[in-house]
């Protein structure tokens, strides 16, 4: 069963100080995903590291760049490549370049969808007894989870995130809300509301797969029942959740949808002050300060857990991992490179710098991260987040939903036709799953 980030356990961050600081020696390079012996010592090894960073390149990559310089710094033998990915090609690009073996990077910045099938395809080191992972007991559980397959560590986490409700406090004020909606009742009439009162839209959506769970977790949905093998993505609580985008769609209370590039036109909208509220993640952080209407007033810029439906308040947990390419001929370099970038110093320089939310306890408390106040912002929205599972299909389950998404945004089809078909695409790819 899928678990829940609990506010013990997020509390536990915040409050949780833990010294963070390296030491494990990096092991034998050896075969593609053998683990390694740790004979060599840190010191010692040296090579060049290729890192596939997925981040976005204008906001994130500065920064997890300057954190190279400092690995580059105190392991003066080792240098590492730089590279930029952008997030919605390097899924398929990096499974072509391990699968051809060649041009794959020695360490990817993966999603946490995508571990498990990485790893069940061979091409991923296992970690545990490397120094990438260091101290792994300072893990946040549910982060942690998302790295291991089959009883293996293949992921060590470095962001944890989830989606909240972002809003502009000064449009809901003059629309005659000094609280950001707590139901999805709520969200539509207070959309409706800033349309009516301000001439600004309500609510932009990102027509995107990842951005429905909000509305299906609330209602009990999900995509699947994974101990019982059972795909759930057409349950009468699922279609409830989708019923109510094309409610927000036809009502007027989220602005017609863009199809195409859905994700910038929202969040465009959003920092310039043309819509009043959208669903985000943490990631958005500085993109959004740096935004027209939260530029010069970042007090003005909100953050709340997602609406609730008639079950819950639920919010898809994501994030991403750190991982090893199997077959690296720099499987040492690799493996210090990633207990650098993930120890807690850094996550806490990151959180600092660009509001992404540590998987570290320890980080939580370090003042780079505490002089962040939107850190502590996401504290609430975390407490509602939604494991996803962790099969290695997970990650060719949004394909389907999305098209179905953008043709009911369109005004295509209608919601129990749409998640209809979409079952049957996952019964093609979850072989021996029921409906």
């Amino acid at each position: 069963m899928r678990r829940v980030l609990t506010s013990a356990v997020v509390a536990a961050a915040l409050a949780l100080a833990v010294t963070a600081c390296g030491g494990d020696s990096g092991g034998d390079s050896g075969g593609a995903g053998s683990a390694p012996a740790g004979s060599a010592a840190p010191a010692e090894v040296s090579g060049t590291v290729t890192w596939w960073d997925t981040s976005d390149a204008t906001t994130e990559g500065p920064v997890f760049q300057e954190l190279i310089k400092d690995f580059e710094a105190k392991y003066p033998k080792i240098k590492v490549e730089y590279v930029n990915v952008p997030f919605a090609d390097a899924r398929d690009k990096f499974k072509t370049a391990a699968q051809s073996g060649s041009g794959a990077p020695d360490v990817l910045r993966t999603d946490v969808g995508w571990v498990a099938e990485f790893a069940s395809l061979g091409y991923l080191a296992p970690l545990d007894g490397t120094a990438a992972v260091d101290k792994p007991e300072e893990f946040l559980p549910v982060p942690a989870a998302s790295g291991k397959y089959n009883g293996k560590t293949y992921g060590v986490p470095q962001v944890t995130d989830t989606l909240g409700l972002l809003y502009n406090k000064e449009l809901l004020k003059k629309a005659g809300y000094d609280e950001p909606p707590a139901t999805m009742a709520d969200l539509k009439k207070a959309a409706l509301d800033v349309k009516s009162k301000t001439g600004a839209g309500g609510l932009a959506l990102n027509v995107d797969a990842y951005f429905l769970l909000p509305f299906i977790y609330g209602e009990g949905g999900d995509f699947v029942d994974v101990p019982n093998k059972k795909i759930t993505i057409s349950s009468p609580q699922s279609v409830a959740g989708v019923k109510i985008v094309e409610d927000l769609i036809t009502s007027g209370a989220a602005v017609k949808p863009a199809l195409q590039d859905s994700y910038t036109n929202a969040e465009t909208a959003f920092k310039d002050g043309k819509v009043a509220m959208i669903f985000n993640g943490p990631w958005s952080n500085a993109d959004n300060l740096g935004g027209k209407v939260f530029k010069d007033d970042p007090d003005n810029f909100g953050v709340a857990p997602v609406p609730a439906g008639s079950a819950k308040a639920g919010a898809p947990l994501g994030g991403h991992d750190y991982t090893v390419y199997a077959g690296s001929k720099n499987l040492d370099a690799s493996y210090l490179f990633v207990q650098f970038m993930d120890s807690a110093e850094s996550q806490a320089k990151i959180a600092g710098k660009l509001g992404l939310l540590p998987t570290r306890q320890s980080a939580y408390s370090a003042s780079e991260a505490t002089a962040n106040p939107k850190i502590a912002q996401w504290q609430k929205p975390m407490e509602s987040a939604v494991e996803r599972p962790w099969i290695p299909e997970a990650a060719s389950l949004f394909q389907p939903l999305v098209e179905g998404y953008q043709k009911l945004a369109g005004g295509q089809t209608t919601t129990e036709p749409m998640l209809k078909d979409v079952a049957t695409a996952y019964q093609g790819i979850l072989k021996g799953w029921s409906l």
